[in-house]
């Protein structure tokens, strides 16, 4: 932990109100980014983003510096979103994907075209997967958290998490394959 983020955590611990700004625009991003792969939404991640550093403030007292900040608010905004992803579940809500907005100005009209199909796929795959599922494949291969961090987040065993994992991984390979042999087919891009 670098010397500038453990004195604001220190002051903010202490009730600092521009310690904690100073740690929210550090950690903003990782925060926003966590949110967005687990929800697939803008407007739910920026509302994530919020009541994370929101709970995090109420609790910085319980910050025991045992993990680092940075894991420690993963840990909270990934329990953020899947609380929204399981409240949407048992209301019967779908999951509202975004199609993908970011673009370069060094790619070619079809690379972005078939860049954004892939996004829009990977979306609603990863949509039709369970909380849990959506949440530990996020975190293991967007996010690259161990087996232990993420069941911990998850409330569930290891052998349980690995599973939940692997289900998740399966999951999007069945649900991806038809896409990806067939641009293969076409010559398209590589999987």
């Amino acid at each position: 932990m670098e010397t500038g983020e453990a004195a604001a955590i220190e002051r903010a611990r202490a009730g600092d109100r521009d310690a904690f700004r100073v740690l929210v625009e550090q950690h903003s991003r990782t925060v926003f980014r966590v949110a967005y792969r687990m929800t697939g939404n803008e407007q739910d991640a920026e509302d994530i983003v919020q009541e994370t550093f929101l709970k995090a403030y109420r609790q910085m007292h319980n910050f025991d510096g045992r993990a680092k900040f940075v894991t420690w608010i993963t840990r909270i905004a990934a329990n953020c979103s899947l609380d929204l992803l399981r409240a949407r579940q048992r209301r019967g809500e779908a999951v509202e994907a975004d199609e993908g907005r970011l673009s370069s100005p060094h790619v070619s009209p079809e690379q972005e075209a078939a860049s954004r199909e892939v996004r829009v796929r990977l979306q609603a795959a990863l949509a039709r997967l369970s909380p849990a599922e959506r949440a530990a494949f996020v975190m293991r291969h967007y996010e690259g958290a161990g087996v232990d961090e993420i069941a911990r987040v998850l409330a569930k065993p290891a052998g349980a998490t690995r599973h939940c994992i692997f289900r998740a991984v399966t999951k999007l390979r069945e649900a991806l394959e038809p896409f990806v042999s067939a641009a293969q087919a076409c010559g398209g891009t590589e999987a």
